[in-house]
C-alpha cells in the first residue's frame, strides 16, 4: 500500500487545477455577459498547441502565453459577433468551432508531436513557501498557479465589487434596461467574451507549458472545456463556487492516480475516466436539490438550508439570447 502525503496531494490538486481554473472563470465572465461559448473544448487544445509551438520555435515560453491567449481572444471573438451581430445561434456557433479548432489543433500541431520542449518550473515565493502545510501546497508552485489563485478573487471582487461589474451582471440579465441607461449591451459582451477567451487560451498553454508539457495526439486535455462548462453551472455562475468545483474536479484527477497505485489489478482507464461521470452526478444531485420540494423540507433544518442555499445558483436571464436593439 503506498503512503499518502496530505501535503503532496494537495499542491498537485493546486497545480493540476490552474488550467481548469483559468478556463472557468473565463466562461464565467462570458456566460455572466449572457455569451455562451461551446468552443471551450476545442480552443484549448488549439491554444495549448500554439503555446507549444510558439514557445519551441522562439524558445520564448512568455510568447507562448501570448499567442495561446489570441488564440482564445479569436475564437471567443467570432462565437460573439456570430450571435451579437448576425443573430446565430450561439449554441451552434460554438459547438462547430470547438469541432473546427480542435482538428485544427491536431493537424497543424502533427509535426511537434512528442518533441521535448520548454516548459515552466516551479517559483518559490520567499519566506511564503516556509509557512506550514500552506506554504508548499500554494507558495512553492509556478507563476501560471500564482496567476490563477489571484484570478478567482480579482474576478470575484470585479463582478460584485465595482461598479464594472454591475454592468456585467446587469447585461446577461436585462440588456434592454442596460440599454436604455445608456450602455451599449452589443460592446460590452464583445468585450467580455474576448477577455473570458483570453483566459482559456492561457488555459491551453498552462496544459502545454506546465501541467502536461509538450504537445501530442493525445494531449490530455481533451474533454476539459466540457467539464468546465459544467463547472461554470456547479458554481451558480459565482467565481469563488466555480474556482471550487475546478478545484474539486482536479482532487478527483490526482485520486485517481492515487487509486492505480492502491488498486493495480483495476484498469488504469477507469480511474483516468473516473472524475468526468463523478462530476456530472455532483451536478445532478445538485439539481436535484434545487428542486421546490427538497427546498420545501429542508425549510426549518438550518443547516440544511445554509448548504443547499451556498450551491444554489441563478442563470443570467439573457443567456444564450441574442440582443436586437429593436
Amino acid at each position: 500500500m503506498y503512503e499518502l502525503d496530505l501535503t503532496i496531494l494537495f499542491a498537485g490538486v493546486v497545480a493540476g487545477a490552474a488550467p481548469i481554473v483559468l478556463a472557468t472563470l473565463g466562461e464565467t465572465i462570458t456566460e455572466k455577459a449572457g455569451i455562451i461559448n461551446l468552443s471551450l473544448d476545442g480552443t484549448i487544445l488549439l491554444s495549448a498547441m500554439v503555446a507549444f509551438v510558439v514557445a519551441f520555435k522562439t524558445d520564448n515560453i512568455l510568447l507562448g502565453f501570448f499567442f495561446a491567449a489570441g488564440v482564445g481572444a479569436i475564437v471567443a471573438a467570432i462565437v460573439a459577433f456570430f450571435s451579437i451581430y448576425l443573430n446565430q445561434s450561439q449554441v451552434a456557433v460554438g459547438f462547430v468551432l470547438t469541432l473546427m479548432a480542435r482538428d485544427m489543433a491536431y493537424f497543424l500541431g502533427n509535426s511537434y508531436s512528442r518533441l521535448q520542449g520548454p516548459q515552466i518550473t516551479p517559483f518559490p515565493l520567499p519566506f511564503l513557501k516556509n509557512i506550514p502545510l500552506l506554504g508548499p501546497v500554494f507558495f512553492n508552485q509556478n507563476m501560471p498557479v500564482y496567476f490563477s489563485l489571484v484570478m478567482i478573487l480579482f474576478c470575484w471582487w470585479y463582478m460584485y465589487r465595482t461598479p464594472l461589474g454591475l454592468q456585467l451582471r446587469s447585461v446577461g440579465e436585462h440588456p434592454h434596461a442596460c440599454y436604455a441607461r445608456g450602455i451599449n449591451p452589443r460592446k460590452l459582451q464583445m468585450f467580455y467574451a474576448i477577455c473570458g477567451g483570453l483566459l482559456v487560451g492561457l488555459a491551453g498553454a498552462t496544459f502545454s507549458l506546465s501541467v502536461k508539457p509538450g504537445w501530442g495526439r493525445p494531449q490530455g486535455a481533451e474533454g476539459t472545456g466540457w467539464i468546465v462548462l459544467a463547472i461554470v453551472i456547479f458554481g451558480g455562475w459565482n467565481p469563488l463556487k466555480a474556482a471550487m468545483g475546478a478545484y474539486l474536479f482536479s482532487f478527483l484527477q490526482v485520486m485517481g492516480i492515487y487509486c492505480q497505485q492502491w488498486v493495480p489489478s483495476v484498469p488504469a482507464q477507469v480511474f483516468q475516466v473516473a472524475p468526468f461521470p463523478l462530476m456530472i452526478f455532483t451536478l445532478l444531485v445538485m439539481s436535484y436539490a434545487q428542486k421546490e420540494s427538497v427546498l420545501n423540507w429542508a425549510e426549518d433544518k438550518a443547516g440544511m438550508k445554509s448548504i443547499l442555499a451556498f450551491f444554489s445558483g441563478t442563470i443570467p436571464t439573457s443567456l444564450g439570447k441574442s440582443y436586437r436593439p429593436d
